[in-house]
Protein backbone atom coordinates (compact mmCIF):
# COMPACT_ATOMS: atom_id res chain seq x y z
CA UNK A 1 0.00 0.00 0.00
CA UNK A 2 1.72 3.39 -1.06
CA UNK A 3 2.19 5.68 2.10
CA UNK A 4 -0.86 8.30 2.50
CA UNK A 5 0.42 12.10 2.58
CA UNK A 6 -0.55 14.04 5.60
CA UNK A 7 -3.53 15.84 3.32
CA UNK A 8 -4.66 12.35 2.37
CA UNK A 9 -5.27 11.24 5.89
CA UNK A 10 -6.61 14.71 6.55
CA UNK A 11 -9.55 14.53 3.67
CA UNK A 12 -10.07 10.80 4.70
CA UNK A 13 -10.45 12.23 8.30
CA UNK A 14 -12.91 14.95 7.48
CA UNK A 15 -15.34 12.61 5.18
CA UNK A 16 -15.54 10.26 8.24
CA UNK A 17 -16.42 13.05 10.32
CA UNK A 18 -19.20 13.80 7.90
CA UNK A 19 -20.27 10.22 7.80
CA UNK A 20 -20.28 9.95 11.50
CA UNK A 21 -22.28 12.67 11.82
CA UNK A 22 -25.33 10.46 10.27
CA UNK A 23 -27.71 9.72 12.82
CA UNK A 24 -30.96 7.26 12.21
CA UNK A 25 -33.78 7.44 13.51
CA UNK A 26 -33.77 3.69 13.90
CA UNK A 27 -31.55 0.80 13.06
CA UNK A 28 -31.90 1.88 9.07
CA UNK A 29 -28.45 3.54 8.61
CA UNK A 30 -26.50 0.37 6.16
CA UNK A 31 -22.56 -0.34 6.11
CA UNK A 32 -21.35 -2.53 3.67
CA UNK A 33 -17.37 -3.33 3.02
CA UNK A 34 -16.43 -4.92 0.44
CA UNK A 35 -13.00 -6.90 -0.03
CA UNK A 36 -11.47 -6.79 -2.91
CA UNK A 37 -11.67 -10.43 -4.34
CA UNK A 38 -15.05 -10.17 -3.37
CA UNK A 39 -17.27 -10.18 -6.91
CA UNK A 40 -19.60 -7.48 -7.07
CA UNK A 41 -22.56 -9.54 -8.61
CA UNK A 42 -22.07 -11.85 -5.14
CA UNK A 43 -22.58 -8.57 -2.76
CA UNK A 44 -25.61 -7.20 -5.02
CA UNK A 45 -27.47 -11.29 -4.68
CA UNK A 46 -26.43 -10.49 -1.26
CA UNK A 47 -27.98 -7.07 -0.73
CA UNK A 48 -31.14 -8.53 -2.20
CA UNK A 49 -31.63 -11.07 0.57
CA UNK A 50 -30.98 -8.25 2.72
CA UNK A 51 -33.50 -6.33 1.20
CA UNK A 52 -35.98 -9.18 1.06
CA UNK A 53 -35.66 -10.03 4.58
CA UNK A 54 -36.32 -6.29 5.59
CA UNK A 55 -39.72 -6.74 4.77
CA UNK A 56 -40.25 -8.52 7.90
CA UNK A 57 -39.11 -4.98 10.11
CA UNK A 58 -42.32 -4.04 11.75
CA UNK A 59 -41.67 -0.45 11.71
CA UNK A 60 -43.30 1.29 8.60
CA UNK A 61 -40.99 4.07 8.05
CA UNK A 62 -37.98 1.91 9.29
CA UNK A 63 -38.67 -0.78 6.88
CA UNK A 64 -39.19 1.80 3.77
CA UNK A 65 -35.73 3.68 4.72
CA UNK A 66 -33.31 0.33 5.08
CA UNK A 67 -35.54 -0.99 1.70
CA UNK A 68 -34.46 2.57 0.21
CA UNK A 69 -30.90 2.59 1.76
CA UNK A 70 -30.27 -1.00 0.43
CA UNK A 71 -31.67 -0.20 -3.41
CA UNK A 72 -29.17 3.01 -3.39
CA UNK A 73 -26.26 0.76 -2.45
CA UNK A 74 -26.86 -1.66 -5.46
CA UNK A 75 -27.49 1.21 -7.71
CA UNK A 76 -24.38 2.55 -6.78
CA UNK A 77 -22.48 -0.61 -7.49
CA UNK A 78 -23.67 -0.92 -10.70
CA UNK A 79 -21.03 1.71 -11.56
CA UNK A 80 -18.01 -1.48 -10.67
CA UNK A 81 -17.55 -4.49 -12.62
CA UNK A 82 -15.22 -5.82 -9.56
CA UNK A 83 -14.24 -3.92 -6.38
CA UNK A 84 -11.23 -1.35 -6.65
CA UNK A 85 -7.63 -2.17 -5.47
CA UNK A 86 -8.56 -2.10 -1.52
CA UNK A 87 -12.29 -2.64 -1.78
CA UNK A 88 -14.98 -0.65 -1.59
CA UNK A 89 -16.82 0.67 1.54
CA UNK A 90 -20.76 1.82 0.78
CA UNK A 91 -22.52 3.98 3.48
CA UNK A 92 -26.45 4.96 3.25
CA UNK A 93 -29.00 5.72 4.76
CA UNK A 94 -32.03 8.08 5.94
CA UNK A 95 -30.39 10.46 8.79
CA UNK A 96 -32.03 12.72 11.18
CA UNK A 97 -32.60 16.52 9.83
CA UNK A 98 -35.05 17.87 12.18
CA UNK A 99 -37.56 16.23 14.85
CA UNK A 100 -39.52 14.53 12.06
CA UNK A 101 -37.61 14.81 8.93
CA UNK A 102 -35.17 12.35 7.22
CA UNK A 103 -32.58 13.21 4.82
CA UNK A 104 -30.94 10.08 2.18
CA UNK A 105 -27.38 10.21 1.87
CA UNK A 106 -24.87 7.84 0.66
CA UNK A 107 -21.21 8.10 1.27
CA UNK A 108 -18.95 5.67 -1.29
CA UNK A 109 -15.52 5.21 -0.12
CA UNK A 110 -12.00 3.35 -1.36
CA UNK A 111 -10.33 2.77 1.41
CA UNK A 112 -6.81 3.35 2.43
CA UNK A 113 -5.87 -0.38 3.19
CA UNK A 114 -7.42 -3.47 1.68
CA UNK A 115 -11.11 -4.32 3.59
CA UNK A 116 -10.16 -7.71 5.10
CA UNK A 117 -13.55 -9.32 4.98
CA UNK A 118 -17.24 -8.76 3.95
CA UNK A 119 -19.72 -6.91 6.41
CA UNK A 120 -23.32 -5.98 6.26
CA UNK A 121 -24.90 -3.88 8.87
CA UNK A 122 -27.68 -1.75 9.40
CA UNK A 123 -27.90 0.13 12.70
CA UNK A 124 -28.40 3.90 13.80
CA UNK A 125 -24.73 4.73 13.24
CA UNK A 126 -22.97 4.11 10.15
CA UNK A 127 -19.82 1.86 11.44
CA UNK A 128 -16.32 3.46 10.85
CA UNK A 129 -14.43 1.44 13.25
CA UNK A 130 -12.19 -0.08 10.39
CA UNK A 131 -11.89 2.93 8.79
CA UNK A 132 -9.98 4.37 11.74
CA UNK A 133 -8.28 1.37 12.26
CA UNK A 134 -6.28 1.27 8.98
CA UNK A 135 -5.41 5.37 9.29
CA UNK A 136 -3.65 4.73 12.74
CA UNK A 137 0.02 5.30 12.35
CA UNK A 138 2.03 2.57 10.72
CA UNK A 139 5.45 4.13 10.32
CA UNK A 140 7.90 1.24 9.87
CA UNK A 141 10.61 1.01 12.60
CA UNK A 142 14.29 -1.42 12.28
CA UNK A 143 14.23 -2.87 15.58
CA UNK A 144 17.45 -4.65 17.85
CA UNK A 145 18.10 -5.92 20.88
CA UNK A 146 21.52 -7.46 21.72
CA UNK A 147 24.02 -8.50 23.92
CA UNK A 148 27.11 -10.29 23.81
CA UNK A 149 25.44 -13.83 23.51
CA UNK A 150 22.44 -13.11 21.07
CA UNK A 151 20.48 -10.51 19.09
CA UNK A 152 17.53 -10.12 17.43
CA UNK A 153 16.67 -7.93 14.34
CA UNK A 154 12.75 -7.28 13.26
CA UNK A 155 10.41 -4.56 11.98
CA UNK A 156 7.47 -2.16 13.22
CA UNK A 157 4.89 -1.21 11.70
CA UNK A 158 2.05 0.57 12.97
CA UNK A 159 1.03 -2.15 15.91
CA UNK A 160 2.75 -5.07 14.11
CA UNK A 161 6.07 -6.41 14.95
CA UNK A 162 7.79 -9.11 12.54
CA UNK A 163 10.74 -10.76 13.26
CA UNK A 164 13.79 -10.50 10.80
CA UNK A 165 16.59 -12.97 12.35
CA UNK A 166 17.56 -14.46 15.65
CA UNK A 167 21.31 -15.66 16.06
CA UNK A 168 23.50 -16.98 18.62
CA UNK A 169 26.96 -15.57 18.69
CA UNK A 170 30.20 -17.05 19.32
CA UNK A 171 31.57 -14.63 22.01
CA UNK A 172 32.66 -16.77 24.62
CA UNK A 173 32.19 -16.73 27.97
CA UNK A 174 34.55 -14.44 30.49
CA UNK A 175 36.58 -16.59 32.48
CA UNK A 176 38.64 -15.80 35.75
CA UNK A 177 42.01 -16.20 34.39
CA UNK A 178 45.47 -14.54 35.85
CA UNK A 179 48.37 -13.41 34.02
CA UNK A 180 49.67 -13.96 30.50
CA UNK A 181 46.21 -16.11 30.17
CA UNK A 182 43.78 -13.41 31.27
CA UNK A 183 45.42 -11.18 28.77
CA UNK A 184 44.93 -13.58 25.50
CA UNK A 185 41.96 -14.51 26.48
CA UNK A 186 40.71 -10.77 27.00
CA UNK A 187 42.28 -9.95 23.38
CA UNK A 188 40.31 -12.67 21.93
CA UNK A 189 37.08 -12.05 23.36
CA UNK A 190 37.64 -8.08 22.67
CA UNK A 191 38.21 -9.56 18.92
CA UNK A 192 35.32 -11.92 19.03
CA UNK A 193 32.73 -9.41 20.07
CA UNK A 194 33.97 -6.86 17.45
CA UNK A 195 33.32 -9.34 14.95
CA UNK A 196 30.07 -10.23 16.45
CA UNK A 197 29.11 -6.60 16.16
CA UNK A 198 30.27 -5.86 12.72
CA UNK A 199 27.77 -9.45 11.83
CA UNK A 200 25.06 -7.83 13.03
CA UNK A 201 25.83 -4.54 11.49
CA UNK A 202 26.44 -6.21 7.58
CA UNK A 203 22.60 -7.57 8.69
CA UNK A 204 21.28 -4.27 9.62
CA UNK A 205 22.27 -3.21 5.93
CA UNK A 206 21.00 -5.83 4.21
CA UNK A 207 17.79 -5.99 6.22
CA UNK A 208 17.32 -1.77 6.46
CA UNK A 209 19.20 0.44 3.85
CA UNK A 210 17.09 -0.01 1.04
CA UNK A 211 14.08 0.40 3.13
CA UNK A 212 12.84 4.38 1.93
CA UNK A 213 10.27 4.01 4.23
CA UNK A 214 12.16 3.53 7.37
CA UNK A 215 11.42 6.34 9.37
CA UNK A 216 14.06 5.11 12.93
CA UNK A 217 15.95 2.27 14.01
CA UNK A 218 15.07 1.38 18.14
CA UNK A 219 18.04 -0.30 19.75
CA UNK A 220 17.98 -2.03 23.35
CA UNK A 221 19.05 -5.17 25.24
CA UNK A 222 20.16 -6.12 28.78
CA UNK A 223 23.48 -4.51 29.27
CA UNK A 224 26.07 -1.81 27.97
CA UNK A 225 26.40 -3.76 24.67
CA UNK A 226 23.75 -1.96 22.83
CA UNK A 227 25.11 1.42 23.55
CA UNK A 228 28.89 -0.23 22.58
CA UNK A 229 27.43 -1.35 18.84
CA UNK A 230 25.17 1.55 18.49
CA UNK A 231 27.93 4.08 18.49
CA UNK A 232 30.67 2.33 17.76
CA UNK A 233 31.33 1.64 13.94
CA UNK A 234 29.93 -1.05 12.95
CA UNK A 235 26.74 0.87 10.96
CA UNK A 236 26.38 2.07 7.45
CA UNK A 237 26.55 5.76 7.82
CA UNK A 238 22.84 6.20 6.79
CA UNK A 239 21.67 4.13 9.01
CA UNK A 240 23.64 5.51 12.05
CA UNK A 241 21.84 8.47 11.02
CA UNK A 242 18.55 6.96 11.83
CA UNK A 243 19.46 5.19 15.36
CA UNK A 244 17.25 6.80 18.13
CA UNK A 245 19.37 8.08 20.63
CA UNK A 246 17.30 6.93 23.72
CA UNK A 247 18.55 3.12 24.00
CA UNK A 248 16.35 1.17 26.06
CA UNK A 249 16.97 -1.47 28.58
CA UNK A 250 15.35 -5.21 28.25
CA UNK A 251 15.55 -8.77 29.90
CA UNK A 252 15.75 -10.44 27.02
CA UNK A 253 17.02 -10.82 23.08
CA UNK A 254 15.04 -12.74 21.93
CA UNK A 255 11.53 -12.10 19.88
CA UNK A 256 10.11 -11.38 23.21
CA UNK A 257 12.78 -9.30 23.87
CA UNK A 258 11.06 -7.07 20.74
CA UNK A 259 7.96 -7.00 22.44
CA UNK A 260 9.69 -5.68 25.42
CA UNK A 261 11.68 -2.97 23.21
CA UNK A 262 8.16 -1.75 21.59
CA UNK A 263 6.45 -1.54 24.43
CA UNK A 264 9.22 0.64 25.98
CA UNK A 265 9.23 2.80 23.13
CA UNK A 266 5.92 3.80 23.11
CA UNK A 267 6.08 7.17 24.12
CA UNK A 268 8.98 7.95 22.80
CA UNK A 269 7.27 7.21 19.11
CA UNK A 270 4.47 8.76 19.86
CA UNK A 271 6.11 12.37 20.44
CA UNK A 272 8.59 12.06 17.60
CA UNK A 273 6.08 13.53 15.22
CA UNK A 274 4.87 15.87 17.94
CA UNK A 275 7.84 17.29 18.49
CA UNK A 276 8.83 17.91 14.75
CA UNK A 277 5.89 20.04 14.59
CA UNK A 278 6.76 21.36 17.88
CA UNK A 279 10.39 22.98 16.53
CA UNK A 280 8.10 23.94 13.39
CA UNK A 281 6.11 26.33 15.53
CA UNK A 282 8.72 27.13 17.58
CA UNK A 283 10.69 28.73 14.42
CA UNK A 284 7.60 30.63 13.79
CA UNK A 285 7.44 32.52 16.98
CA UNK A 286 11.30 32.72 16.20
CA UNK A 287 10.97 34.75 13.02
CA UNK A 288 7.63 36.64 14.71
CA UNK A 289 9.58 38.26 17.61
CA UNK A 290 12.28 39.26 15.68
CA UNK A 291 12.25 43.46 15.70
CA UNK A 292 12.02 43.21 11.37
CA UNK A 293 9.10 40.52 12.02
CA UNK A 294 11.05 38.22 10.26
CA UNK A 295 10.43 35.50 7.70
CA UNK A 296 6.53 34.81 9.31
CA UNK A 297 3.31 35.13 8.02
CA UNK A 298 -0.12 34.55 9.83
CA UNK A 299 -3.40 34.46 9.44
CA UNK A 300 -5.30 33.86 6.11
CA UNK A 301 -5.03 37.47 4.36
CA UNK A 302 -1.32 37.69 4.85
CA UNK A 303 0.02 33.96 3.82
CA UNK A 304 -2.80 33.93 0.97
CA UNK A 305 -0.76 37.25 -0.42
CA UNK A 306 2.66 35.49 0.18
CA UNK A 307 1.69 31.80 -1.04
CA UNK A 308 0.66 33.94 -4.61
CA UNK A 309 3.77 35.88 -4.66
CA UNK A 310 5.85 32.17 -4.09
CA UNK A 311 7.48 33.37 -0.94
CA UNK A 312 6.33 30.48 1.77
CA UNK A 313 8.92 27.87 2.31
CA UNK A 314 6.75 25.88 4.39
CA UNK A 315 2.93 26.60 4.85
CA UNK A 316 1.69 25.87 8.53
CA UNK A 317 -2.10 24.52 9.21
CA UNK A 318 -3.67 23.37 11.91
CA UNK A 319 -5.72 20.33 11.51
CA UNK A 320 -8.58 22.13 13.90
CA UNK A 321 -9.30 24.54 11.25
CA UNK A 322 -13.06 24.57 10.22
CA UNK A 323 -13.78 26.92 7.68
CA UNK A 324 -14.92 27.21 3.89
CA UNK A 325 -13.74 29.06 0.92
CA UNK A 326 -16.72 30.36 -1.03
CA UNK A 327 -16.99 31.53 -4.97
CA UNK A 328 -20.32 33.78 -4.24
CA UNK A 329 -22.21 35.84 -6.64
CA UNK A 330 -25.13 38.35 -6.03
CA UNK A 331 -28.74 37.33 -6.74
CA UNK A 332 -28.88 40.84 -8.72
CA UNK A 333 -26.14 40.01 -10.53
CA UNK A 334 -24.33 42.92 -9.71
CA UNK A 335 -21.21 41.32 -7.24
CA UNK A 336 -19.10 38.22 -7.56
CA UNK A 337 -16.07 36.96 -5.45
CA UNK A 338 -14.79 35.06 -2.94
CA UNK A 339 -15.45 34.98 0.78
CA UNK A 340 -13.97 32.28 3.93
CA UNK A 341 -16.63 31.39 6.31
CA UNK A 342 -16.93 29.20 9.20
CA UNK A 343 -17.68 25.76 8.08
CA UNK A 344 -21.31 25.53 9.51
CA UNK A 345 -21.34 29.45 9.51
CA UNK A 346 -24.01 32.44 7.65
CA UNK A 347 -23.51 33.53 4.45
CA UNK A 348 -22.56 36.94 4.12
CA UNK A 349 -24.50 39.41 2.52
CA UNK A 350 -24.04 41.06 -0.79
CA UNK A 351 -21.16 43.80 -0.28
CA UNK A 352 -22.82 46.48 -2.57
CA UNK A 353 -26.79 46.12 -1.89
CA UNK A 354 -26.86 43.96 1.10
CA UNK A 355 -28.79 41.12 -0.71
CA UNK A 356 -28.47 37.72 -0.46
CA UNK A 357 -25.50 35.49 -2.25
CA UNK A 358 -25.66 32.42 -4.24
CA UNK A 359 -22.78 29.88 -4.03
CA UNK A 360 -20.96 29.23 -7.01
CA UNK A 361 -17.86 27.27 -5.59
CA UNK A 362 -17.68 25.76 -2.10
CA UNK A 363 -14.19 23.93 -1.23
CA UNK A 364 -12.26 23.56 2.12
CA UNK A 365 -10.21 26.43 3.34
CA UNK A 366 -7.41 23.88 3.68
CA UNK A 367 -7.75 22.45 0.59
CA UNK A 368 -7.89 25.63 -0.87
CA UNK A 369 -4.48 27.08 0.53
CA UNK A 370 -2.56 23.73 -0.31
CA UNK A 371 -4.06 23.81 -4.08
CA UNK A 372 -2.12 27.55 -4.35
CA UNK A 373 0.78 25.95 -1.93
CA UNK A 374 0.76 22.89 -4.11
CA UNK A 375 1.50 25.21 -7.28
CA UNK A 376 4.34 27.27 -5.81
CA UNK A 377 6.14 24.61 -4.66
CA UNK A 378 5.68 24.94 -1.28
CA UNK A 379 6.00 22.77 1.92
CA UNK A 380 3.15 21.98 3.72
CA UNK A 381 2.94 20.84 7.30
CA UNK A 382 -0.73 19.94 8.74
CA UNK A 383 -0.11 20.55 12.24
CA UNK A 384 -2.24 18.54 14.88
CA UNK A 385 -3.98 20.19 18.11
CA UNK A 386 -2.11 17.59 20.43
CA UNK A 387 0.34 19.66 21.65
CA UNK A 388 0.61 23.46 23.28
CA UNK A 389 2.43 24.66 20.22
CA UNK A 390 -0.97 23.21 18.34
CA UNK A 391 -3.07 25.07 20.32
CA UNK A 392 -1.26 28.58 20.26
CA UNK A 393 -1.54 28.00 16.23
CA UNK A 394 -4.89 27.20 16.02
CA UNK A 395 -5.88 30.30 18.69
CA UNK A 396 -3.81 32.66 18.01
CA UNK A 397 -3.02 33.25 14.39
CA UNK A 398 -6.34 31.06 12.99
CA UNK A 399 -4.57 28.14 12.65
CA UNK A 400 -2.97 29.68 9.38
CA UNK A 401 0.62 30.44 9.22
CA UNK A 402 3.71 30.66 6.95
CA UNK A 403 7.81 30.56 7.47
CA UNK A 404 9.08 32.50 4.24
CA UNK A 405 11.86 32.36 1.80
CA UNK A 406 11.89 35.85 1.58
CA UNK A 407 10.01 39.08 3.05
CA UNK A 408 6.96 40.83 1.56
CA UNK A 409 6.03 44.44 2.14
Amino acid sequence: MAQMSGMDKYKFRRALEQIEEAVGRGTELVSVYIPPERPIFDVTNYLRGEQSQSSNIKSASTRKHVTQAIESAMQRLKAYKMPPPNGLVLFTGHKQVGADQTQMVTFVLEPPEPVVSFLYRCDSKFYTEPLHEMLAEKDVYGLLVIDWSEATLGLLRGKRIEVIKNLQSQVPSKHRMGGQSARRFERGHDIAVHEWYKKIGDLMTEAYLNRPDLKGIIVGGPGYSKEEFATGDFLHHELKKKVLPTFLDTGYTDEYGLRELVEKSREILSGLDLMREKSLVQRLMEEIRKSDGGLAAYGEEQVRNALRLGAVDTLLISEGLRKVRLKLRCANGDWEGEKTVDDAGELPMCPTDGGPLTVLENRELIEDLTGIAGQMGTNVELISKDSEEGQLLLRAFGGIAAILRFRVS
